[in-house]
């Protein structure tokens, strides 16, 4: 595995061995059950859940109070926007907006609310992956529950301006969700800042462990009310039931700790390698068309299309290269990308697409090795 080469961090991320180190007493000798503070195990457990949440609510610019523990952003959007349209408090709203370019953790539940009743307005973007800010604003209508624009693309790695799309939702009276699963720990956050409502995010996308996430859920200016979707025993201030997993948010808290403290220096480094990347890929491969370019991306994402070249086949030429043709939670169905297609990028361009990300443990040498592997698989075909 030593010669391998990973250049998909925005699909998952290797866990950081402080955040092993932080979750190993968890994961063995403190194993209580958080909701069993009658004894000291149950104790030990409550108290670094408590400790996670305060690490994952600085983060965001958040009270600990609003975070609810989830197991996954997928959950996390299910919850926020699912629970919005059950609650009671928003009777009567039943328009949502959101983009076409959002991941399917948010597409399909809002595609399912549609089969309930409501109606959903799916924003275009332009050809670089940006939205129209007025074009969102006057989507929005006096029956419109909530706004649910992503704060960085998965797939091409293009950042919409939370700030911007907060400050008009809340002078509209608008609720406003962000799906911030690849920006969460790379990307400066603040809920406050920012106006935004509810946040998904998961612990896997900033060095931390699978299957455990958090949804931020604000308490006040204005309160946001949500029905759960799972039932039994109250657990999250009966948001969200079921036995907590300890170690994966000691684990969640931990990575968030570390991203908070090495955020602007990683961001700036990750961005340098990405930019070598890209320079060398352009400088060989003179046609190559980068996919989001124009507008502000992730520092680790680079989307690229190279005409006449089938991905998959590409991808093939590179067993040594770990990198993806689209997102990696829709990697089993052969299809075109859905947020290159909302870009205008014609068939050719679509097929001939492969996402690169680097992250933390990415170095200069393998991204010279990754970039004379891929322009030589590319002209080899």
């Amino acid at each position: 595995m030593s010669d391998l080469i990973y250049l998909d961090y925005n699909a998952t991320t290797p866990l950081d061995p402080r955040v092993l180190e932080e979750m190993q007493p968890s994961l063995t000798d403190a194993f209580g059950n958080a909701a069993s503070r009658h004894h000291p195990l149950g104790c030990a457990a409550s108290q670094a859940v408590d400790r996670a949440r305060e690490q994952a609510a600085a983060l965001l610019g958040a009270d600990p109070r609003e975070i609810v523990w989830t197991s996954g952003a997928t959950e996390s959007n299910n919850l926020a926007l699912k629970g919005l349209a059950a609650s009671p408090a928003y009777t009567g709203r039943r328009h949502i907006v959101t983009v076409r370019t959002e991941h399917h953790a948010v597409l399909d539940p809002c595609r399912w609310l549609e089969t309930q009743g409501f109606q959903v307005t799916w924003l275009g973007v332009d050809g670089s992956g940006a939205i129209d800010l007025d074009a969102l604003e006057a989507a929005i209508r006096d029956d419109t529950l909530v706004v649910s624009v992503m704060h960085g693309n998965n797939e091409i790695g293009v950042l919409h301006p939370l700030a911007e799309i907060g400050q008009r939702c809340r002078t509209r009276g608008v609720l406003f969700h962000t799906d911030a699963t690849q920006t969460v720990g790379k990307e400066p956050v603040d809920v406050e800042a920012d106006h935004v409502d509810l946040l998904s995010f998961s612990a896997h996308k900033i060095y931390g462990p699978k299957g455990v996430g958090g949804l931020y859920v604000r308490r006040r200016g204005p309160r946001v009310r949500l029905e759960p979707s799972i039932h039994g025993g109250g657990h999250e201030r009966g948001v969200r039931s079921g036995t907590l997993n300890v170690p994966g948010i000691v684990g969640l808290g931990a990575a968030a700790a570390l991203c908070a403290n090495e955020m602007d220096e990683e961001r700036a480094r990750v961005g340098a390698l990405r930019d070598r990347l890209q320079s060398a890929i352009g400088a060989a491969l003179p046609d190559t068309v980068v996919n989001g370019d124009g507008a502000p991306r992730l520092a680790g994402t680079l989307n690229v299309s190279f005409p006449g070249v089938d991905a998959e086949k590409l991808l093939q030429r590179l067993p040594n290269v770990c990198v993806s043709t689209a997102s990696a939670c829709t990697s089993a169905a052969v299809q075109p990308s859905h947020v290159l297609g909302a870009l205008g990028l014609d068939d050719d361009l679509l097929l001939g697409s492969v996402r690169l990300s680097a992250g933390r443990f990415t170095t200069e040498h393998e991204i010279d090795r990754a970039a004379g592997a891929l322009v030589d698989a590319v002209n080899a075909g």
